[in-house]
């Protein structure tokens, strides 16, 4: 005689059940089987059976009481629920009381796209294709007069008390792959008005959750849909720790795959989320799988969708970028974005847009916006190499002849580089006065990218802050030395260098096992003049 588990084992390991067979799995197909369908016992086993309209068979399983005593059902359920015991949802006070009480309605917008053929269809796909579904559950309850999923919804609550819980993925597909099409994101708004808006809809959803990169979109002055609660990379709120992984859950993976915390956090760090450092998930987890340190953004639809935002000539947005793919950050106003791909005014909107696909991230206290990391980095470094500006192949060459300077410790070349960069680039580049030697010295070493990890601001030491300290990346330490550098205004690169030693700055990379350049930079305001000290330690 087979158990349970041979029969079990038959079916899914073989695949015998796909075969012409689908899998039930929700507790209210089996209620309704219970209820509306035909049975046949014997004295190990009841059989269930109900016509459907389906175009295939479905078969589900259950434990019943003479399969197992309640101590056996009961272990069952509790091996279930440690499935999510490591979870915050399973520590919620409600988990219980809904769990598996909602039928679940959910789609994909980008396959619904693809199934129908093309974007005028999409909306009359996903309203036909739910309301077929409920009607083949609840056709009893529905008059044949309603047309609308959501009229379905209603109908099915007011007779049966039952509510639905709405996800959609990708939600906002209709808005940036058809920005140009007016007539399809207006149908499309209003089915989502339809679904979610006024006071009709909650009575019949207990919960509706969108994915997507947009917020919502805005129509004139007025929300389409006001009463969903955003989540967005500009202002993650309590959803913070969930939009990717967290410091914590790095540090478990580097350990479990042997990885350098240290440099997963170069790579791919950058994202400070209500106070938590947030990790994309994807390339974390690419890395260990792959053991390969590089940027997995490009095989995404989103890098193609940023060559052309990049290349966009509102003014001063290619500084913005090129000041950021130097380690600076600069200021943003993101209140004027549209949520769409067209309604771009100006430099800002496009700057948002950016944070939202995550391209870029966004210090919320400070308002400003920068790259969060090395893979981000690389990727805009290989869009703006596509668009072949004029202005970063200016940059990225007078800055290698400057950092190669510095690398041979020629202190009079690196001081007429800074100084050239500083008076020729001052007005594409926004200064003042007390911040422009900070300024000038981010842009001076562009180049340095290839070679070194974004530069460390302000890096906190035993006695003070260092400026800047460049670390190189691992492949290139045995040949390039860390640079730790000193600024002054109007006193002297003496004053610069002793700094570095009174306040112990190497002290802050002792790590770091390579040799070391320290660097001190003076400017003097009343000549214009700049000058350079540089020092060697060897290790």
């Amino acid at each position: 005689m087979i158990t349970a588990e041979g029969f079990l084992y038959y079916f899914y390991e073989t695949g015998e059940f796909m075969k012409g067979i689908a899998v039930l799995k929700r507790n209210t197909d089996f209620r309704r089987l219970y209820r509306q369908g035909k049975s046949a016992v014997t004295s190990t086993l009841v059989v269930y059976a109900m016509p459907n309209r389906q175009g295939t068979d479905r078969l589900g399983l259950t434990a019943g009481k003479k399969v197992g005593c309640a101590v056996k059902r009961n272990r069952a359920k509790r091996r279930l629920r440690a499935l999510f015991a490591d979870y915050a949802i399973c520590k919620a006070s409600s988990f219980e009381k809904h769990l598996n009480q909602y039928d679940v309605i959910h789609f994909d917008v980008q396959w619904c796209m693809m199934d129908a053929g093309n974007a005028d269809q999409v909306v009359e796909y996903i309203n036909h294709g739910i309301l077929q579904e409920l009607k083949e559950k609840y056709g009893e309850l529905i008059p044949d007069t309603v047309k609308t999923a959501y009229g379905a919804m209603s109908y099915i609550k007011a007779a049966s008390g039952n509510k639905f819980v709405v996800i959609i993925d990708e939600w906002d597909v209709l808005i940036r792959d058809e920005a140009q099409n007016h007539k399809v994101q207006e149908k499309y708004i209003d089915f989502l008005r339809g679904m979610f808006k006024g006071s009709e809809p909650s009575k019949y959803i207990a919960l509706a959750y969108l994915t997507g990169i947009l917020p919502i979109k805005k129509l004139k002055t007025q929300s389409a849909l006001n009463n969903f609660e955003e989540f967005t990379m500009l202002d993650a709120g309590r959803m913070a720790p969930y939009v990717g992984f967290t410091e914590e859950e790095v540090h478990d993976l580097c350990d479990r795959y042997g990885q350098i915390y240290e440099q997963v956090k170069l790579w791919y760090d950058g994202y400070s989320l209500e106070g938590y450092q947030v990790y994309n998930p994807k390339a974390v987890v690419s890395l260990m799988l792959n053991g390969k340190y590089k940027s997995y953004w490009s095989n995404t639809g989103s890098y193609e969708a940023i060559v052309p935002l990049i290349n966009m000539n509102f003014d001063g947005l290619r500084a913005a970028i090129i000041e950021m793919m130097s380690g600076a950050a600069v200021d943003v106003d993101v209140t004027s974005f549209q949520n769409d791909t067209v309604s771009f005014a100006n430099r800002d909107d496009v700057l948002t847009y950016l944070i939202h696909l995550g391209y870029l991230a966004y210090d919320q206290d400070r308002e400003q916006v920068f790259i969060p990391n090395e893979e981000i980095r690389h990727e805009l470094n290989n869009a703006v190499k596509r668009n072949k500006w004029n202005e970063m192949i200016t940059f990225q060459k007078e800055s290698a002849d400057l950092l190669d300077a510095t690398l041979d410790m020629d202190e009079k070349a690196v001081a007429d580089g800074i100084e050239r960069i500083h008076q020729e680039y001052s007005s594409v580049i926004q200064y003042n006065d007390e911040n422009s030697l900070s300024s000038v010295l981010t842009i001076a070493y562009l180049s340095s990218m290839q070679y070194y990890f974004q530069p460390v601001r302000e890096l906190p030491t035993g006695r003070g802050f260092a400026d800047f300290v460049y670390l190189p990346k691992p492949e290139y330490r045995t040949s390039y030395p860390a640079l730790l550098v000193e600024l002054k205004w109007n006193k002297s690169t003496d004053t610069a260098i002793e700094q570095i030693w009174d306040k112990k700055y190497p002290d802050s990379i002792l790590e770091y096992t390579g040799n070391i350049l320290l660097v001190g930079i003076n400017y003097n305001k009343k000549t214009k003049e700049h000058e350079c000290r540089i020092e060697k330690i060897k290790r």
